[in-house]
């Protein structure tokens, strides 16, 4: 299974509480934190309802 790196660069404050504890789910503390996770499609989806927040770099 193929690896993504995210990396926060947007803040959450004024957001919607459900995009704050996704951006917690993905493990994203601050702006410029990064994690990896494998590429599933729980992954990805919740990459794709934040993704005004994130950017994504395949690994």
């Amino acid at each position: 299974m193929a690896k993504v790196k995210v990396t926060q660069v947007k803040s959450i404050i004024d957001r919607p509480k459900r995009q704050k504890d996704t951006i917690k789910a993905l493990g994203l503390r601050k702006i410029n934190h990064s994690v990896e996770h494998e590429a599933t499609p729980q992954i990805l989806g919740m990459i794709r309802k934040v993704n005004h927040l994130v950017i994504v770099e395949e690994l």
